[in-house]
């Protein structure tokens, strides 16, 4: 199979998603390749702060998204002892501290619009297995599989939005550096009890995070911070122990954590770690997102970081294309627009982390004169 586009955006994720809308929406011809066959991948970052909302609003797809399913968060709540300490409530022009969505909504929504366009193509269950240059060491385009088929694209713009362990940035031998946070995350999914409100709840376990996020749908997600590469020993000791903790912590969470935790098999291990990219640009080909700038889930900022990438991108790639420049120098726009608020986002992820414990300090009652 032999194909042509303006741009092949590998990395059908939320950012990707969204460029390939923006960019069809410009009348430019766009190629997205997705190595996963459907749209209900693997654990990814499902929260929206206001950056990502923002950016669905500005193109009339926030409410679409909405119609497919969202819950807005109405607090963040931190626990000690089965009890309430501390509360965030939204600031007083907000309606929400966060919102769910399931990432199956916002690719369903972002697929369906950007399908309106005859000069968008998705191509599903397609990895790519190398780039293609020009004599001057130009990335023309890339080839891939495709059910056991090679698929080669001819293009002027190669985007890598394909995440944290980007094909496109190896391929392309744009370096990075790695930082490490000192823990991994443990994952699990469980129905909400009745009357379960959307909230974010926190509490301290042997100095380590427990986080309850209120899912769209009916469910919890439970994220546990472990010690960094403990897992394979950790997975060798009781289960028991460890998951009464979780129950002590949130009483009301004993039934159902009986019923749908009952062995280590129930976590999803996400090792954690982010990163960052001296450039993000060669001439022919730019990454973004996780591939550029890989975020921990502290905060939830990946996805909303993704996206105001998408958003930026959009425009300079318009330009590159107008202007017939497709080189490192026109596409480090990008890097330009979007490296500092990306890293600085990096920094107060860190910050969070180390201050976590800082939540459950109760202020000291002033002593008598």
């Amino acid at each position: 199979m032999k194909l042509e586009a303006d741009v092949c955006i590998v990395g059908g994720g939320p950012g990707g998603a969204l460029l390939g809308y923006l960019l069809a929406k410009k009348d430019i011809s766009t190629i997205v390749l997705e190595r996963h066959t459907g749209i209900d991948k693997e654990f990814r970052g499902e929260h929206l702060n206001q950056d990502g909302e923002r950016v669905l609003k500005k193109y009339n797809l926030y409410n679409k998204v909405q119609d497919a399913g969202l819950l807005l968060m109405e607090r963040i709540e931190y626990w000690q002892h089965g009890h309430v300490i501390k509360t965030v409530t939204p600031a007083a022009e907000e309606e929400h501290v966060g919102i769910h969505v399931p990432q199956r909504n916002l690719l369903s929504v972002l697929i369906r619009e950007s399908k309106t366009y005859q000069n968008y193509k998705l191509l599903m269950g397609t990895k790519v297995t190398e780039l293609s240059f020009n004599n001057n060491g130009d990335v023309t385009g890339l080839k891939a599989t495709k059910g056991g088929q090679e698929v080669t694209i001819k293009s002027k713009i190669v985007v890598g939005a394909d995440g944290r362990f980007s094909t496109v940035r190896r391929l392309a031998e744009i370096p990075f550096s790695t930082i490490r946070h000192g823990y991994d995350l443990l994952w699990a999914k469980i129905p909400s009890p009745e009357g379960w409100e959307p909230t974010i709840k926190n509490a301290l376990i042997g100095g380590k995070q427990l986080a309850l996020f209120t899912q769209q749908g009916g469910f919890i997600q439970i994220g546990w911070n472990i010690e960094e590469d403990s897992y394979p020993v950790l997975k060798k000791q009781s289960f028991a122990p460890f998951i009464e903790q979780v129950i002590e912590a949130f009483p009301e969470l004993t039934e159902t954590v009986h019923q749908h935790i009952q062995s280590w098999n129930d976590f999803i291990l996400l090792k954690v770690q982010s990163s960052q990219s001296p450039v993000w640009a060669k001439d022919g080909v730019v990454i973004m997102g996780d591939a550029a700038h890989t975020m921990s889930p502290t905060g939830a900022f990946g996805i909303n970081c993704a996206l105001l990438d998408a958003d930026a991108l959009a425009d300079i790639i318009e330009e590159a294309l107008d202007k017939n420049d497709q080189s490192a120098a026109q596409l480090r726009k990008l890097e330009d627009a979007r490296r500092a608020d990306a890293e600085k986002l990096q920094i107060q992820q860190l910050i969070k982390e180390q201050t976590y414990q800082d939540n459950f300090k109760i202020p000291a009652l002033p002593t008598g004169v």
